[in-house]
């Protein structure tokens, strides 16, 4: 009896298991396909942009945007689904034998994975940032490097935030974003323009070195206050200083932590012996921060930079920065080539003038962007003959920094897409422009630029 049942539904069961394993194999065979393509062409575009000492993750945006929404569709965000390459999604169910909706909705279901991937890059590389910011250093420079990190910080963020309020008529709460955006620094791109030139260890670049350390701290605890009130959904004075408070709170207790905690991690640091032990105790770390940063309300990025401040000053700094970095560079391209996969180019077709306002809004930023940190530059005290104009132009660049501000504002849905693709063409514009303005004002480093007035003779 339990046999002719059986028997009699069996063409039934056996279809079903056929169509899982149809459903199974055109998703395998889409994400590793999805996968070659992101790292191959992120990799072939990083070394190609290297050879003309620019930043790699350069070329990770850039084959995001080939292969994404403003080129070939081959990586599309998964509530686009639908718009994914047809010749791709047919080739994918003539191996598998899935029908092409099934591609579609399966694609639009796993995507998040993809998504979850990236994050985790982001966490890491914030973790990197801060292992890499070198507080004793940041303290040696003092109050000249405070000087400019501040004004570096200030000056774009109410600049750019008041422009696209009073000009672009953008929500306070996107305009507020924006400013975030414009007040980060990349570390990374400045210090090795400058080790190229032989100024990392001058008094010029030990400024910019130190202000960028502070001004992406500050820069990232604005973010998170941003990000907090636009989780809240509404900007009252009450919500922004709980917010503020929180935000010392965890910030000053990340600090006594990298200063008092470090005999407890170097304590543990004598007992390892398993390979692998020193990262895995690190992503517990960024775990561990990130988990009470939002606990606070505040974001998750801040807590991984602080775990990275934290970890900074104990004897396994330096074995966490060497085995983190392929860790970071795997997934941190998955981040970034997302990044470029949502960006519409069509919103900058200069002959559509529907388009004028957004081009308009990418200058602003650029402007913006650039006079915030050269005034930062000059707003050193004191009668040091430094050059003033190679240390604001050492702030400019956004890079990495920048990309992850905006990369928050794209995840948290706070960006139209005008507004997120001026910013990205802001971090382009800037992260481009610096490297090749540090050539140009540290070429004569025997004539320090110094604007500063003269007083008159007869005055």
């Amino acid at each position: 009896m339990i046999d002719r049942l059986f028997l009699s539904h069996a063409p039934w069961f056996l279809a079903s298991v056929g169509e899982d394993a149809n459903i199974e194999l055109a998703s395998f065979l889409m994400s590793g396909v999805r996968v070659l393509l992101i790292f191959g062409l992120a990799v072939l575009l990083a070394e190609i942009l290297a050879r003309f000492k620019l930043p790699s993750i350069l070329g990770c945006l850039l084959a995001g945007v080939i292969l994404g929404t403003s080129g070939l569709h081959w990586v599309v965000p998964g509530e686009a689904a639908a718009s994914l390459s047809p010749g791709l999604v047919n080739a994918i169910a003539a191996i598998s034998h899935a029908t092409p909706a099934e591609i579609i909705e399966d694609y639009e279901s796993q995507f998040i994975t993809i998504e979850r991937i990236g994050g985790l890059g982001l966490l890491c590389l914030l973790f990197l940032t801060g292992l890499e910011s070198d507080l004793d250093e940041m303290i040696r420079v003092g109050w000249q490097a405070a000087t400019v990190a501040i004004v570096g910080v200030i000056l774009p963020f109410i600049l750019g935030m008041l422009g696209l309020i009073y000009l672009f008529h953008a929500p306070v709460i996107v305009a507020l974003f924006a400013g975030a955006a414009l007040t980060a620094t990349s570390i990374g791109i400045t210090a090795s323009v400058l080790k190229d030139l032989g100024q990392l260890s001058s008094k010029e670049g030990q400024i910019i070195i130190g202000a960028a350390v502070l001004d992406d701290i500050l820069g990232i605890v604005i973010l998170a206050i941003v990000v907090a009130l636009v989780k809240e959904g509404n900007v009252e004075f009450s919500q922004i200083a709980y917010l503020i408070l929180n935000t010392i709170f965890f910030v000053g207790g990340a600090l006594l932590l990298s200063r008092y905690g470090i005999p407890f991690f170097n304590a543990l640091a004598e007992k390892f012996e398993v390979e692998g032990s020193p990262v895995m105790l690190g992503v517990m770390v960024i775990f561990v921060m990130a988990m009470v940063a939002m606990g606070l309300r505040l974001e998750s990025a801040l807590g991984a930079f602080a775990a990275g401040l934290v970890m900074g000053s104990t004897q396994l700094a330096k074995q966490l920065e060497e085995e983190m970095k392929p860790l970071v560079t795997l997934f941190a391209t998955i981040f970034f080539v997302l990044i470029g996969v949502e960006i519409d180019l069509s919103l900058f077709n200069p002959l559509e003038p529907s388009n004028w306002p957004g081009l308009l809004m990418a200058t602003f930023l650029i402007v913006v962007a650039i006079v915030g940190k050269l005034a930062a530059g000059f707003a050193i005290f004191g009668s040091d003959p430094v050059n003033r104009l190679a240390i604001g132009t050492g702030m400019v660049p956004r890079g990495e920094v920048g990309l992850i501000f905006v990369g928050l504002g794209t995840a948290t849905g706070v960006l139209d897409s005008t507004t997120d693709a001026a910013l990205i063409l802001m971090v382009i514009a800037t992260t481009f422009l610096a490297p090749v303005l540090l050539h140009f004002v540290f070429s004569d480093t025997s004539a320090p630029v110094n604007l500063k007035v003269k007083p008159d003779a007869g005055g």
